[in-house]
């Protein structure tokens, strides 16, 4: 089976893409000229934004894993001519040179409702504000409507393998101010690697799933173990399931986490 992953030197993408070679998947990363690639990885030399460079790199696989996103900037135009213009320019290509390959998207919890009523479930209507989410929805309503065989996974809170996200929540909640009772949906790189091969298999086929781990956890805790601090609150928590996904689908599909909370995670040396 060959493997196209797009956002392969990303968050995501530089700790999927050694898991999917161990497990004797051929992978190609899109990237542009002169980037490393992890160890059995080939290059396709391509630009999400540059679509005649797309055509070459989709001919002859089996799937592509679309990771490739922009979020924390200011840049709202660059966030919607990478989140959207180029998925569809990816969908465009497969369309066209890939039309039986599966097309598998990241998407994000934070397409969510912050007042919803519930943990955020696949079918719940959605109508984020800000422009990441937003335009992640946007791109997933394409995808739907393209005619391909596809999937999306909305992940919770990456972390792991060293990533350095967890450890950054202390600089971020400095801008963007969070209840310290507030959980969130959480989800390991081991699991993620899980959660994608259940879709490569075809598990997951024109569905949207939720992947998280077994424990949302809370903002007071992920900030413990950053090491940091953050004000202490006893006020009323306004939105109980901001960032809080249900899981049960994936479950239903096969998905179990082998990481089922951060403290695992801590504990066994995997943050």
């Amino acid at each position: 089976m060959t493997i196209l992953v797009t956002g392969a030197s990303g968050l995501v993408g530089a700790r999927l893409l050694p898991r999917l070679v161990q497990a004797g998947l051929d992978c190609r990363a899109l990237a542009r000229p002169g980037s490393g690639v992890p160890a059995g990885v080939s290059i396709a030399t391509g630009d999400l934004l540059d679509p005649a460079s797309l055509a070459s790199a989709v001919q002859g696989v089996s799937a592509v894993i679309h990771l490739a996103a922009v979020f924390r900037t200011t840049d709202a135009d660059l966030i919607w001519k990478v989140n959207l213009d180029g998925t569809r320019n990816l969908i465009a290509a497969m369309k066209a040179h890939a039309a039986d390959a599966r097309l598998i998207m990241a998407s994000t919890s934070h397409v969510y409702d912050a007042d919803a009523p519930r943990p955020g479930a696949e079918e719940d209507r959605c109508s984020p504000t800000l422009d990441y989410p937003a335009s992640k929805l946007a791109a997933e309503m394409d995808l739907r409507d393209s005619g391909l065989n596809w999937s999306i996974q909305r992940f919770g809170f990456v972390y792991g393998d060293g990533d350095g996200h967890i450890e950054s929540l202390p600089r971020h909640l400095a801008q963007v101010k969070l209840h310290p009772a507030q959980r969130m949906s959480m989800v390991h790189h081991r699991d993620i690697a899980t959660a994608m091969m259940l879709a490569l298999n075809g598990a997951m086929d024109g569905r949207i799933v939720n992947i998280g781990d077994d424990a949302p956890t809370s903002i007071h805790e992920l900030v413990q173990l950053a090491g940091g601090a953050i004000e202490p609150s006893s006020a009323p928590l306004t939105n109980p399931w901001r960032l809080h996904m249900d899981g049960a689908l994936a479950r239903r599909l096969g998905f179990q986490p082998a990481v089922r909370s951060v403290h695992q995670a801590a504990h066994e040396g995997l943050l």
